[in-house]
């Protein structure tokens, strides 16, 4: 198997926060950490944990956040192709609340690979699947070689520009960047998936809208950051395994849970099957 990963990959402080500040307030966080992130890099990170092949299409800037990043994403064993930027590397600040919520703070554009990077993109087309998160419809178009090819939704922009078929479109019913249905695609995807937490979540199709169901997560929720991201990745996975869709939203669905039981999603996703 062998899987590519379009997008950003972003320098993340994640920590826990008493409460979100009011105007005026400063807040601490407490036992911060230093991880690679971003919509991207969970992903990416999720499906380096499996037995596949995974390549990385991304873009890194000129500092020492670019080469913490670089040097986290190489460590997986993955291949990682990456653009050079003279910019910043893009940074988050996540904040937990007690509650589990997470709450993102982008610091700078994050840094998305395009299509006249020099990059190895002939690559995609011996991929199995490919997973889009990144903005330039071109790169998208060249995604599409790929036999299965899954986009997040928060990329609506790009994929009505590209003007390509995409299998399968993911994202959170609860997320207004991300919320939508079937018909709102001019070229609709073969089924649109959207998330809903605890209550588990939707699959549109030309035939109808059918539910799936979220694992009982018997726990305290730690934090909620990544788990959308570890569900997409996990979805890519097990479609391109050949699973119909229901059980691949079954089974991505307890990848998705799996990382709620810590504040740093990196360090709790399950390993693919």
């Amino acid at each position: 198997m062998r899987i590519a990963v379009i997008g950003h990959v972003e320098h993340v402080v994640i920590g826990r926060a008493g409460a979100l500040p009011a105007a005026g307030e400063i807040v601490h966080l407490d036992a911060p950490e230093a991880t690679a992130g971003g919509g991207g890099g969970i992903a990416f990170f999720q499906l380096a944990n499996g037995p596949g092949e995974v390549h990385l299409f991304t873009a890194l800037g000129n500092d020492d956040a670019a080469e913490a990043v670089r040097a986290q994403v190489e460590a997986t064993g993955a291949h990682v192709h990456a653009a050079r930027r003279d910019a910043p590397h893009t940074r988050d600040i996540v904040l937990i609340t007690p509650d589990g919520e997470r709450t993102i703070i982008v610091i700078g554009e994050p840094l998305h690979p395009r299509r006249d990077d020099p990059l190895p993109w002939d690559v995609i087309a011996t991929c199995d699947a490919a997973y889009f998160t990144a903005q330039d419809p071109k790169v998208l178009r060249a995604a599409r070689a790929a036999r299965l090819l899954v986009a997040t939704a928060r990329r609506s922009e790009a994929i009505a520009r590209s003007g390509v078929r995409v299998d399968v479109i993911t994202g959170s019913a609860t997320d207004p960047r991300e919320v939508s249905r079937r018909a709102d695609y001019a070229v609709p995807p073969d089924a649109l998936v959207m998330t809903e937490g605890p209550a588990g979540g939707t699959i549109q199709t030309a035939g109808g809208i059918v539910r799936f169901a979220a694992p009982v997560v018997a726990e305290e929720i730690a934090g909620a950051y990544g788990a959308g991201d570890s569900f997409a990745a996990a979805l890519t996975w097990y479609l391109a395994r050949g699973l119909a869709i229901e059980a691949a939203c079954g089974r991505a669905a307890a990848h998705g849970a799996a990382v709620l039981r810590g504040t740093n999603p990196i360090a709790w996703q399950s390993r693919l099957e």
